[in-house]
């Protein structure tokens, strides 16, 4: 495989990703047609990521009312989305195309450290939604008292923070390399010991997916128990109209916790099993994929379900936020 041009079949056969350099690694040949489809799926995918999560991050940032600490933990993941779709996605969907590295040695080092910390800043603020709707939902009365918007600023940088150290001890050693690692020229994959492998599906994946699942499954049972006991003690003429409305936001809280359990499972569960199993190359890119997907999805999960969303990028789209007081306008209706 390594002899070139012995014959001319051959050479037209494999590609090179840089032919002047002997110790270039091979590229995946694609047709036109097959390239074009496929940078402008990549293209819309992480067009309609960055899109999906500005409107989020603009909405919270610009209106008053949406100051909130539930909010602000949106915002938080939505930040963190926005870096997968504007880095994360363009690059691996190069990658992906042109099954070649050909963003320099500086970004091979700092590409994983980046991709790494925003996804994991994206579940560590899932978690810290889904412990905020817990506190909610468990000790209403108080809430206010104990979750405020200073404190919920200072959670959200301790989290973020995390992310950073934890990931720069993890990739210690590819980032403190001159030059990467690479088995081939055009080739970025940092080389990372099995047991720190492990260790990271156990803080990235197990113990947030724990979390949110318990946390969620908790919600779920606390609200039931409280519709029932509003159900048992509610008399007169409104009480069967107030049934009605507990039961319709039970349900509906329902279906908000089994569409987050279930979409993140779906999309991060496929790749962190793949670590253990030997799999096909192109099914491990597809995985990946699918995990990035989240941070698409994610916006639609946790903004298109309030009311005010649609009000509030209504009034991004039609560029009404830069009227005089705009931040003031009502989008709680």
């Amino acid at each position: 495989m390594e002899i070139r041009g012995v014959q001319s079949v051959e050479y037209n056969v494999a590609q090179y990703c840089f032919p002047s350099n002997n110790l270039s690694c091979l590229r995946e040949m694609r047709t036109r047609s097959e390239t074009v489809i496929m940078y402008i799926f990549f293209s819309a995918l992480s067009g309609c990521t960055v899109f999906l999560n500005l409107l989020v991050i603009i909405s919270i940032s610009h209106f008053k009312q949406l100051h909130t600490p539930t909010n602000l933990l949106i915002l938080s993941m939505a930040v963190a989305d926005l870096l997968i779709g504007l880095i994360a996605m363009p690059v691996e969907g190069s990658q992906t195309i042109e099954t070649c590295w050909y963003f320099g040695d500086t970004l091979c080092s700092i590409y994983p450290l980046i991709c790494s910390v925003a996804l994991s800043a994206s579940l560590c603020s899932l978690v810290l939604i889904s412990t905020d709707r817990f506190i909610a939902i468990t000790d209403p009365l108080r809430y206010s008292v104990n979750v405020t918007l200073n404190k919920t600023n200072a959670v959200v940088v301790l989290g973020w923070s995390s992310c950073v150290v934890y990931y720069f001890f993890f990739l210690n050693d590819h980032l403190m390399q001159r030059e990467p690692h690479r088995i081939c020229h055009g080739h970025c994959l940092p080389t990372i010991k099995f047991p720190w492998i492990v260790c990271d599906i156990i803080v990235s994946f197990i113990v947030p997916c724990s979390t949110v699942i318990v946390l969620n499954l908790k919600i779920f049972c606390t609200a039931h128990h409280q519709a029932q006991a509003i159900s048992s003690v509610t008399e007169g003429a409104n009480a069967a109209q107030e049934n009605k409305m507990t039961k319709t936001s039970n349900r509906k809280a329902a279906k908000n916790i089994g569409t987050l359990v279930t979409v993140y499972l779906l999309c991060y569960m496929p790749y962190f099993i793949s670590v253990f199993a030997y799999i096909h190359p192109s099914l491990v890119t597809g995985l990946i994929w699918i995990m990035y997907m989240n941070s698409c999805i994610n916006p639609i999960i946790y903004a298109l379900f309030y009311p005010w969303f649609k009000l509030s990028a209504k009034h991004i789209i039609t560029l009404a936020i830069f009227h005089k007081d705009s931040s003031y306008l009502n989008v709680l209706k």
